[in-house]
């Protein structure tokens, strides 16, 4: 059997419960709700963090982020930069002759070409660099050019340079990471699409994400047709997930006029949402298809995590990783076909600005998962960083739209945080609490605090790799 081509689809801010197959078809996902059908459905799989820059580095990199010094989306201040030592996933299979490309969202490096995907592995790249882009209004970096919108919408254009790759490269092994800004704010959809969901009654903000996923479904349908058509589908792995869970909260600016930036949703019962460690945070769906080397129609209960695909997709591709920082993931080949593996502790940790281990900090040990919830009343973001918007805007400078004009980052410090007592941590065992309802801390303390112990000994090794990933800049 020859190499496997690899088509990894990535949306953004999607949950379990946007899947039709999961909310009772309230939004229409035919082409997921069927993939579902051909697929390893694995669900216990982890992204590596509640956010999407952290989420990505991990992906591409098989390291858990803060290692990567890509910590948080704040692009103004450079944290969204995957560190220059970094070997990402294309570096890996480019180098093995694979041909590599990317299209649709990037944000492991807005403001400097030093960090842009064709200097990280991507022999090609169509979309934008930062964390989100209108979906009418675009611009498209193709390579380092750029195309200006010609008023069609963003989700179909990213579908077409999808099949338009495909197309091109079907005789030859590739890597195409497909990274979806479906349904990241700002919210805007086909209106013929918006108006069935307002008459069931939803609320405009959920009638417009749920819109924006049924494009974003027609597309991967697209993708799927354009491997049938170039008759490669038996030998290419096709992988369906979510950066992190579903934004319930958006900012006043992403959505329309007299619009709720509440856009609560079903979420299958899971605690928390996009920026958590709770499950409904940092636990996304994974359809993973390979008719050639994988039984489809099956669950993977085992736990998984972004971490895990650079080692086993190289290791399905036969191919070496050039010497690079150590790896955190495993391979996990064995566990979607079905045999027992031992899951290692998989840990996770975010906040705005340089982390914090006391606030939003989980670890995952079997059964068994620690909480240390956010504190509230660390300053979540600066007015400086609003300040440097608008600086961008009065200059005419769109630093979303046009990266390639914005590449210094701002040099101020980051705002003085008061940490006030951390509360107790919380213990659940997600075996049998999923929905995290349950703390065990007072029944099991002596867990708890074995948790903790492991979880601070962690933060201390990544947070040692992120000063060094930091000083490198």
């Amino acid at each position: 059997m020859s190499v496997p081509n690899i088509v990894l689809i990535v949306a953004d801010d999607m949950g379990y419960g946007d899947f039709g197959r999961f909310n009772n078809g309230h939004v229409r996902t035919p082409v997921l709700d069927g993939l579902v059908d051909e697929c390893v459905s694995l669900t216990q799989h982890y992204s590596g963090s509640p956010v999407c820059a952290p989420a990505r580095a991990a992906l591409m990199t098989g390291r858990y982020p803060h290692r990567t010094g890509a910590i948080t989306p704040q692009e103004t201040l450079g944290y969204d930069r995957l560190g220059l030592d970094e070997v990402t996933l294309a570096d890996a299979l480019k180098t093995a002759g694979y041909a590599t490309g990317l299209v649709g969202k990037w944000h492991l490096g807005a403001l400097d070409p030093r960090f842009h995907p064709n200097a990280r592995g991507f022999d090609e790249f169509a979309g934008f660099r930062g964390g989100w882009a209108d979906y009418y209004r675009w611009r498209l970096d193709r390579n380092g050019s750029f195309e200006e919108s010609d008023g069609r919408y963003l989700t179909d254009v990213l579908a077409e340079e999808a099949v338009d790759f495909i197309r091109r490269h079907a005789t030859e092994p590739f890597f195409l990471n497909v990274t979806f800004n479906t349904p990241h704010s700002p919210l805007q959809a086909p209106e013929d699409l918006v108006a069935p969901y307002r008459e069931m009654g939803l609320s405009e903000g959920v009638a417009l994400t749920y819109a924006m996923i049924e494009v974003m479904d027609r597309g991967v349908g697209r993708i799927l047709g354009s491997i049938d058509d170039a008759g490669i589908a038996a030998n290419t792995i096709v992988q369906f997930t979510s950066d992190n869970g579903p934004a319930f909260m958006l900012r006043p600016d992403q959505v329309p006029d007299s619009v709720s930036i509440d856009t609560t949703r079903y979420n299958c019962g899971f605690n928390g949402a996009k920026g958590s460690v709770y499950e409904g945070g940092i636990r996304v769906p994974m359809l993973a298809r390979w008719p050639d080397g994988l039984d489809g129609g099956r669950e993977v209960r085992d736990i998984l995590h972004f971490t895990d695909w650079v080692p086993t997709l190289l290791g399905i591709a036969g191919v070496e990783r050039p010497d690079g920082p150590p790896l955190d993931g495993h391979d996990v080949l064995p566990a979607l076909r079905g045999e027992p593996v031992a899951s290692p502790p998989r840990f996770w940790q975010w906040n705005n600005y340089s982390p914090i281990p006391a606030t939003n900090a989980a670890m995952r040990d079997g059964d068994w998962k620690l909480v240390r919830p956010d504190i509230d009343g660390i300053v979540a973001a600066s007015s400086r960083d609003q300040e440097l918007m608008e600086m961008y805007v009065q200059r005419d400078i769109d630093y979303k739209y046009r990266p390639s004009e914005v590449t210094k980052i701002a040099d101020w410090p980051e705002p003085e945080r008061i940490i006030p007592d951390p509360p107790i941590p919380e213990l659940y065992n997600i075996a049998a609490d999923p929905l995290e309802r349950n703390n065990l801390t007072g029944s099991d303390p002596g867990r708890a605090r074995r948790m903790l112990a492991e979880l601070e000994t962690w933060f201390e090794s990544v947070e040692s790799d992120r000063l060094r990933a930091r000083q490198e800049r």
